[in-house]
């Protein structure tokens, strides 16, 4: 088994880096830390969609840093809490998904996820678990006995409960559910530490609540900061909404939608989404400070995902890619062929994927969002011929066979 490392200023910058808060408290976390005892820690993500994001990074580039450290890491799929449906964050109820939807999402999950964590590591290995594995299995006597650990007013204290009824939305019972399972996962795999999102403290919190009942000791909750946009708010990533950064999405995506972040937002990206230094991303934003072009540093933060998730040759060449198209006003070399010959323009964005409705690419057009061939086109039924390169706003091209 590796030994643990207790290196003081290592452990100040996990305690630190996009850090939100530590319950009980930071300094009880770090003087585990330091006392060389070796944690078993965890971070859980459920398999709403068929992608793991950046902003879900920030979480397992931390898991990454305590796994170098030497404590025992496990990774955690909500198979079963994804058909349940979080409403974490949620003015309206989740749409509850399928066993058939969740297996579809989780498909490639562990690969993406190994892009961050060594999931070979032989020295110290990283567990994979799915909470199907106990959940499908509690009783309705077990569930039960779960719930009376809580109270309705402390589940009504969650912040999108209590929106939603002041407006009068419906609120289901199976929406309690989630944080008694969630909580359960904790002690099922017998943990000390917990890492999420502000989104998900109470959940988290409920599991610390199971691990004192049922376990009869502390379970430490490290909640981190979400990637957002400093001036708006909004969050830069979210599976919810269909946008963020996939770490399965190919080179030239994954180039042209970080290039597509608010110049705001560029710097909490480096803090939260990359290996980079502390002191480096200091010097970054002094640079930013001292009235240098954003695009600089956005071009830097671009050429690290790629190289972080492809290799440094493919994001070198994503980058020249990226300056042809969008510097140049050249279309990408690289580009979707697909076979719409003879559809119209709105047709042609839906089965391209651009868009998610016909009222959408009604609006896009009338928006003059959409070029073919490189000329803006307001004609909603303009025919598409083999051959023609449909572009929508910036960064979505596809050519017609």
């Amino acid at each position: 088994m590796k030994k643990v490392i207790t290196d003081r200023e290592k452990i100040a910058e996990i305690l630190s880096r996009s850090i939100d808060t530590v319950y009980p408290t930071k300094k009880a976390l770090e003087e585990v830390l330091l006392s060389g005892k070796r944690l078993s820690i965890y971070v859980g993500i459920d398999p709403t969609a068929d992608y793991v994001h950046i902003g879900h990074s920030t979480n397992y580039l931390i898991l990454e840093r305590l796994h170098n450290l030497g404590h025992k890491i496990i990774v955690l799929v909500g198979d079963f809490t994804a058909m349940i449906g979080d409403p974490s964050d949620k003015t309206s109820a989740r749409v509850q998904l399928t066993r058939e939807n969740v297996l579809e999402n989780l498909r490639s999950f562990k690969e993406q996820i190994g892009k961050i964590l060594d999931f070979n590591n032989k020295d110290n290995p990283i567990e994979f678990h799915f909470n199907s594995e106990w959940l499908s299995k509690l009783s309705f006597e077990k569930l039960a006995e779960l719930a009376s650990n809580f109270t309705v007013q402390q589940m009504l204290q969650r912040d999108m409960f209590e929106k939603r009824i002041k407006e009068n939305k419906p609120l289901y019972v199976h929406e309690f559910f989630y944080p008694l399972m969630q909580g359960y996962d904790s002690v099922a795999l017998d943990v000390d530490l917990e890492i999420g999102g502000t989104d998900q403290t109470f959940n988290m919190l409920a599991g610390r609540t199971l691990v004192k009942r049922y376990l009869n000791r502390e379970k430490f909750v490290v909640t981190t900061t979400l990637l957002v946009n400093p001036v708006t708010g909004e969050k830069l990533m979210s599976k919810s909404l269909g946008t963020g950064i996939a770490l399965n999405d190919s080179a030239q995506n994954m180039f042209g939608k970080t290039m597509a972040i608010a110049d705001e937002g560029v710097i909490q990206t480096f803090v939260d989404c990359t290996r980079f230094s502390m002191e480096e991303i200091e010097a970054k934003k002094k640079r930013l400070a001292s009235g240098e072009n954003p695009k600089n540093i956005k071009l830097e933060l671009a050429h690290a995902l790629v190289s972080m998730y492809h290799n440094e040759k493919i994001a070198d060449e994503a980058r020249s890619e990226w300056e042809k198209t969008f510097s140049e006003k050249e279309t990408p070399s690289d580009m979707p062929i697909l076979s719409l010959s003879g559809a119209d323009l709105v047709s042609a964005l839906i089965e391209a994927g651009a868009v998610s409705s016909k009222s959408e690419a009604r609006r896009v057009i009338e928006q003059k969002g959409v070029k073919v061939n490189g000329e803006v086109v307001i004609d909603h039924a303009r025919t598409l011929k083999s051959g023609d390169v449909v572009q929508k706003g910036k960064m979505y091209f596809f050519k017609v066979k």
